[in-house]
């Protein structure tokens, strides 16, 4: 399976990279802005992408559309440090499968794909 990691932050990446341990990802990309995001999708056709919302050039709720619209059956977990309800509710409707927030613990990652993957 491959895996997107988009977030603006080096630390979020290597941190949900390290989360995965010797998981189920044979591939794992990154990206640090939406656009970006939208270009590794098309490029690489990841199984999954984690996605942050606040991020420059592009944020995450924009590039879900764009990814949605590109492949309406991807799998996109939002990692977010946007405590709001608002906005996960936001990121589900765009086609977003689960919501994670920030910070995130090794076991949190596991269990929200483990949770996406099994639908």
């Amino acid at each position: 399976m491959k895996l997107l990691i988009v977030d603006d932050s080096l630390i979020m990446r290597r941190a949900i990279e390290r989360s995965l341990g010797q998981s189920r990802f044979t591939e794992v990309h990154t990206a640090t802005n939406g656009l970006l995001a939208v270009e590794m999708f098309e490029r690489h056709q990841p199984d999954v992408v984690t996605m942050d919302i606040t991020m420059p050039d592009m944020d995450g709720l924009a590039a879900v559309d764009e990814i949605m619209k590109r492949n309406p059956r991807a799998v996109i977990l939002v990692v977010s440090a946007l405590a709001d309800k608002a906005t996960a509710v936001e990121a589900v409707k765009r086609g977003a499968q689960g919501f994670l927030l920030k910070p995130v613990t090794a076991q949190s990652v596991q269990a929200a794909l483990d949770d996406i993957l099994s639908d």
